[in-house]
């Protein structure tokens, strides 16, 4: 308790006659206030708007996680009525941000370890492993350690205790069955002359016993899940919730429910990457320096205004929207297929919104994701917004084909785009499955339409609504390069993977460091090829060979066996054709070895690195997720899907549409009542 005036004091004494029996001693500590300067407190009255915005928004209760509780990628995303201002953004570096770089973003070995932080605390905490108890004099690092020490010990015992007194240089613990057959008891302090905790009382073992045998411990909450299951969470932030259950299973010999793991990860996440909020406010800072160290990488940032009430909060923004690329990406497309995919998927995390993603592909059919964007949503804004910065700094070679879905906020985008991704600038094709393998040409195309045409009028009318070159390969007039699908599958999974539900600096981080291992990787695979004197990719090489295999092969239709006569049926030409001079560039080593020419950049440590002025970003309150449990489907779901296909349903009982046989009105009629 503080003692803090003669009152106190008194209380103290007063409290003391009456526990002497069990507490002999009285035991004081010395707590020293700092006091602020005058010039910190101005500081902070200038930024007076920020710290209140801030302290309101960066919260991580337990009520915030259990609004993501279940989030997944379905949830609804729309526009929000505010008027978006376009400006170049820097801020201070966060110093509670975390720089270093975790082994998920490098794909490392899931068995490699961090050196501890302080080695000469590397072992303390530790239970004694000859009686596996405390001992009066073992000392900790911090508070967190020693409280961490006590409960993981209680939970190993399959014991509980009480807190009697928790303070910031004391914690004292007893058992819950303390006086009631049970004498345990602990007791740390903080000693300052050695800069650590220590344990001051400890009164040796349990001696009660378990009432009842439970599946979970109190002791356990999510808290405590989420510190020991961290080496986990930073190699793999997608790791399953089930898994989490499973390790702490054999870590505490305990089964935690469903919901305490899915919270402890969050936590757990919310805990490495320092939050949500305090991301907003490192981002810009961490693109500035990356467009410094790599010049040529592009960065668009727009904001929005934040209103405390009626006015206009001073020195705050709304992060709206950014657009990024790497110099390498860019200067990588130069030499892969004029072709580029686009697709977006939405995020996990504590705030809605959805990550667009361009890719293109080499001469070996590697993906190559060339650009990134975080908007609001897959709305029309947001896709003008995205190909319009594609456009501008990243594909600015006329000629090129894109392929995406048939979202209409993409069709308002490209229709707003000015030309810029339509004939003969760009063509602008679907990703339709299932089609391309059979309409390879126009004769097969003219067979599957009559195919059509025999299932019913509707569909040939929904083809033609489409446009032949939007989906047909064989009226795509070469733009696609055989690529019917947007297949990004592969790149979220290699470059996305596990960066979804991170807050929004740690996904970027991640996007520069994984597409950093996959340009390092390539480019020594490359270069190993070129080396060997292959002249062709992998792929195009796979090609030539079976090309040539068939090539070598002739049908023959025998006639006069004894005089070998055989029929000509069709010669297609007449001339000795140079095969070389078909292949593409695109598909020669020299020009894959371009793509991945260029390197990522080290930036170095962030303790160095300049520190630039500028509004405070914070996330769009408008997409902050509020509703608990699962969100609902709203998948945007493909026309050529067969759920659509299918029509109307019919009831087999009555034959009319609209309902099915077990919801048939007639079965409590004649023939329902008759038996």
């Amino acid at each position: 308790m503080p003692i803090t005036d003669e009152a106190s004091m008194q209380n103290m004494f007063q409290i003391h006659r009456h526990t002497q029996m069990r507490h002999p001693q009285i035991e004081l500590y010395v707590e020293f206030e700092t006091v602020e300067a005058v010039a910190v407190q101005n500081d902070i009255d200038i930024h007076d708007d920020r710290a209140a915005v801030y302290e309101g928004m960066n919260s991580d209760s337990e009520e915030d996680f259990e609004a993501t509780y279940e989030a997944g990628d379905e949830d609804e995303d729309g526009d929000v009525g505010v008027e978006a201002a376009a400006e170049n953004v820097v801020v201070h570096p966060s110093s509670s941000q975390p720089m270093d770089v975790p082994p998920f973003m490098r794909e490392l070995d899931l068995e490699a370890m961090h050196a501890p932080e302080f080695p000469e605390y590397a072992n303390i905490g530790a239970a004694d492993p000859e009686d596996g108890e405390f001992r009066i004099g073992m000392e900790y690092s911090s508070r967190k350690s020693v409280v961490a020490s006590i409960r993981n010990f209680t939970i190993s015992k399959g014991v509980d205790y009480e807190v009697y007194e928790s303070e910031s240089q004391t914690f004292y613990a007893k058992c819950k069955m303390y006086g009631r057959g049970c004498d345990w008891l602990i007791r740390a302090s903080l000693i300052r002359k050695k800069g650590c905790w220590e344990i001051h009382r400890y009164n040796g073992r349990h001696t009660c016993t378990i009432g009842t045998i439970s599946q979970d411990h109190s002791k356990l909450d999510s808290d405590t899940v989420a510190e020991a299951i961290r080496p986990l969470v930073e190699t793999d932030p997608t790791i399953k919730v089930k898994s989490i259950i499973a390790e702490v299973q054999s870590m505490f010999n305990y089964t935690i429910s469903y919901r305490k793991a899915w919270l402890a990860k969050q936590k757990s996440i919310a805990n490495i990457f320092s939050g949500w909020e305090d991301s907003y406010q490192a981002l810009p800072w961490w693109l500035s320096i990356m467009v410094q160290k790599m010049p040529g990488s592009v960065v668009q940032i727009e904001t929005r205004p934040l209103y405390n009430g009626n006015e206009e909060a001073q020195g705050v923004k709304i992060l709206h929207r950014v657009f990024w690329s790497f110099t390498p990406c860019i200067r990588a497309f130069r030499h892969c297929k004029p072709l580029v995919q686009v697709d977006g998927t939405h995020l996990y995390g504590k705030y809605k919104g959805t990550l667009l993603v361009a890719v293109a592909q080499d001469g070996n059919q590697n993906i190559v994701p060339i650009a990134f964007a975080l908007v609001e949503g897959e709305t029309a804004d947001g896709w003008h917004f995205f190909l319009r910065n594609l456009r501008t700094y990243v594909v600015r070679k006329d000629g090129m084909g894109m392929i995406s879905d048939r979202h209409e906020s993409i069709r308002a985008a490209v229709n707003r785009s000015g030309g810029d991704w339509q004939p003969p600038r760009a063509w602008w094709m679907f990703c339709i499955r299932h089609i391309g393998r059979y309409s390879r040409t126009v004769e097969e195309y003219n067979i599957n339409y009559k195919r059509l045409e025999e299932r019913g009028e509707a569909y040939v009318r929904w083809c033609d609504a489409i446009g032949l070159r939007h989906w047909v390969l064989a009226f795509d007039e070469g733009h696609r390069w055989g690529h019917m699908t947007t297949n990004l599958v592969e790149c979220i999974n290699s470059v996305l993977k596990g960066a979804r539900n991170l807050p929004v600096l740690p996904l970027v981080r991640a996007t520069y460091y994984r597409l950093n291992e996959l340009f390092t990787r390539k480019s020594a695979e490359t270069h190993e090829r070129k080396r060997a004197g292959y002249t062709y990719s992998a792929f195009a090489q796979q090609r030539i060979k079976a090309s040539m295999q068939q090539a070598r092969n002739i049908v023959v239709h025998r006639f006069d066996r004894r005089n070998k006569v055989f029929e000509v049926r069709e010669m297609t030409t007449e001339k000795r054709l140079d095969w070389q001079l078909y292949v593409h560039d695109v598909y020669k080593m020299k020009e894959v070895r371009k793509v991945y020419r260029f390197e990522f950049t080290l930036l170095g440590d962030p303790e160095t690195l300049p520190a630039y002025e500028g509004p405070t970003l914070v996330a769009n309150p408008a997409l902050r997720r509020t509703s608990k449990g699962r969100p609902k489907l709203t998948r945007y779901l493909n026309e050529m899907d067969s759920r659509d296909m299918r029509g109307h349903r019919i009831c087999r009982l009555c034959g009319a549409q609209g309902h099915s046989r077990s919801r048939c009105p007639q079965r409590a009629g004649p023939s329902g009542t008759g038996s």
